[in-house]
């Protein structure tokens, strides 16, 4: 064992650990955010997967949206159903005003004839949507 003080003794030495014809190490290549989350979930939903209380609760919250979104189509066909009634009631009283013009004799037929025809397809509309509500509930056809 060598003396204290040349124990202490400051020498200029090489670095041992990695010799010097040893390859650099080039820079680790850099990856985007996105890619780092893209694995992140991947790994994470790997790890779902294989417990039994997440594939549960997967299962719940499907459920619990598919009926949802079956009640949330139905409202919506009753909502636009009961719409195009109220504008086709709407459209009942304006045949019934044109038709009053056109017995006195003040407008055309064609706007009878409009009116008419926008009171029966806005009908046609609201009563097709009704229908479809109904055929949903019984499992019907689509």
């Amino acid at each position: 064992m060598p003396a204290p003080a040349e124990r202490f003794r400051s020498r200029a030495q090489v670095c041992v650990i990695v010799a010097p014809q040893a390859v650099k190490i080039e820079a680790v290549s850099k990856v985007s955010t996105a890619r780092k989350l893209g694995v992140a979930a991947r790994v994470a939903s790997q790890q779902v997967k294989r417990s039994r209380t997440a594939r549960a609760m997967t299962s719940a919250v499907s459920t619990t949206a598919r009926a949802c979104g079956r009640v949330l189509h139905q409202l919506w066909l009753e909502v636009t159903g009961l719409v195009f009634l109220v504008m086709a009631a709407s459209g009942g009283i304006a045949s019934a005003h044109e038709y009053a013009k056109y017995h006195a004799g003040r407008t055309g037929l064609g706007r009878v004839a409009l009116a008419i025809c926008f009171t029966v397809t806005f009908a046609w509309f609201g009563v097709n949507s009704f229908w479809r509500v109904r055929q949903k509930g019984r499992g019907g056809a689509r």
